[in-house]
């Protein structure tokens, strides 16, 4: 499993709260903390307005790298910050994210064609979330052939099949765990990503839902994922669902995730 370490996020109300109070410290534990756990990248998220949000990025990512060698995700909702931010990282990371909106795709492709980055595309366009497995499909296709104009190998691409709010779409479920078999039958190679908590917003004792959608998402194909690695409980979900599909032979990454501390007993 890919874990994309969500913490340095400012939609999170204590990073917003350290953004905005320029605590250096924090940031930098926090990325350290995630890089310790298991994290292999680490999603950063300004949160701010716009005209601020490069230059935040940068700052956040410059504290980042200070501290571990572990790649950045650079998180955005304008692909054009995520293409200019590129150049503040050490080392190819990953961009979240691209979709069928817009010119994002015409804004990122480019930048990473020829080189290690990775990215996460989203199945939606500008029309919104679809709401059947083959318009999503349908958006897919489209993604990936643009990747191949750009020699962009599937490796290279995690994708989200939109994990919706299960207490307004209960239907959404099936939508998703369809979505992700289908990508996987159709490329075998490329990765499957998703906000591990969006699922369970809105309902109480989130945590139960979050954990059983993962061990439904994994089954179904999904490989990398954006949540919490310092959630021990989660983290050994993760270790123990891959053992119990044969993805970890004679369970030795669970075995050394376990000894090096990465879950079981605080």
């Amino acid at each position: 499993m890919i874990i994309i370490g969500e913490k340095l996020n400012g939609s999170i109300p204590s990073m917003a709260k350290a953004i905005a109070e320029k605590n250096e410290d924090y940031i930098r534990n926090m990325a350290q903390k995630q890089s310790e756990a298991g994290a292999d990248f680490l999603d950063v998220c300004a949160s701010v307005p716009e005209e601020q949000e490069l230059e935040v990025l940068k700052w956040m990512i410059d504290l980042v790298q200070s501290v571990t060698d572990t790649p950045i995700c650079i998180d955005s909702p304008s692909a054009k910050i995520c293409a200019e931010a590129v150049q503040f990282c050490k080392n190819p990371g990953l961009i979240n994210s691209v979709s069928g909106e817009g010119d994002k795709i015409a804004t990122i492709f480019p930048v990473i064609a020829n080189s290690k980055w990775e990215c996460i595309a989203l199945l939606s366009d500008d029309k919104g979330i679809p709401q059947t497995t083959e318009r999503r499909i349908e958006i897919f296709h489209d993604i990936m052939q643009n990747a191949g104009e750009y020699k962009i190998a599937p490796n290279r691409l995690h994708i989200d099949p939109l994990i919706e709010m299960l207490c307004t779409s209960e239907d959404g479920i099936i939508r998703v765990i369809n979505t992700i078999k289908k990508v996987k039958e159709l490329y075998p190679e490329i990765h499957v990503t998703g906000g591990a908590s969006n699922i369970s917003f809105n309902l109480p004792a989130r945590k139960y839902i979050n954990r059983a959608f993962m061990i439904l998402a994994i089954n179904s194909g999904m490989d990398s994922a954006i949540l919490d690695p310092l959630n021990k409980d989660m983290m050994g979900l993760l270790y123990a669902t891959e053992a119990l599909m044969g993805s970890d032979e004679y369970c030795i990454n669970y075995i050394n995730a376990f000894r090096d501390g990465l879950f079981g007993n605080p």
